[in-house]
């Protein structure tokens, strides 16, 4: 998942960066509202989290000329206002869900995943060969038993398993792992595509990673 974070708490921002990352999610931040539209044009992102408390404009007004522009990309609201009135007021601007401060990191990334997935309105169980897919708690299944992936691998793999039979270029596969501060070159995805296909292999999911030269890769069932 690609995530965009607006938020002008460095410590708090620096916390979210670490542990999304952790969970093998890019999320590229920024403490200016202002820079969003920018931003939003410069990468592929599933979900926004908005701070409202910004320096340079109030959350709320800047949400609102993010709709008025036309984004449709889901906003999880992030802030300090608790009240009843708040909340309402949040979500009529244009938010998607609302998380007051503080929080659990655990039940953003839940909720996260919840907007991304009801964005790509897929159910929350997918199956391809002899794999399941839980989206709700990202857990990979074959026949019954657990697949383990790097939580870069398992970035990489929720992207190909959003579209299953669809050809993903490598560049979107490269942005849903890393985020713009990564000090890596695109062909750190081939490495990851062979490493999640040896595993599959292994397991005998019967899913495969067939790469489509100059366009990009295939996740699809395979025979045996």
């Amino acid at each position: 998942m690609r995530i965009l974070l607006i938020e002008d708490d460095a410590a708090l921002a620096d916390g979210l960066m670490r542990a999304l990352g952790g969970a093998g999610h890019a999320c590229d931040h920024l403490e200016r509202g202002l820079d969003a539209p920018a931003a939003l044009l410069s990468a592929p992102y599933d979900v926004l989290v908005l701070d409202l408390s910004l320096p340079d404009i109030d959350g709320l007004d800047l949400l609102a000329r993010l709709r008025q522009d036309g984004v449709t990309l889901p906003v999880l609201i992030l802030t300090a206002r608790d009240n009843v009135e708040d909340r309402i007021i949040g979500l009529d601007a244009g938010g998607d869900d609302y998380l007051a401060k503080p929080f659990a990191l655990g039940e953003l990334e839940a909720r996260l995943r919840a907007l991304a997935r009801r964005r790509s309105e897929s159910p929350a169980l997918r199956q391809l060969g002899r794999l399941a897919f839980d989206t709700g708690c990202r857990e990979i299944t074959v026949e019954g038993a657990p697949l383990e992936l790097t939580a870069r691998e398992l970035a990489l793999f929720e992207v190909l398993m959003q579209q299953p039979g669809r050809i993903v270029t490598k560049q979107r596969l490269f942005d849903a792992v890393y985020n713009w501060e990564a000090d890596t070159r695109l062909a750190a995805i081939e490495v990851h595509i062979s490493r999640v296909r040896r595993k599959l292999e292994l397991a005998g999911a019967g899913v495969g990673i067939r790469m489509m030269r100059g366009l990009g890769y295939r996740l699809e069932a395979v025979d045996g």
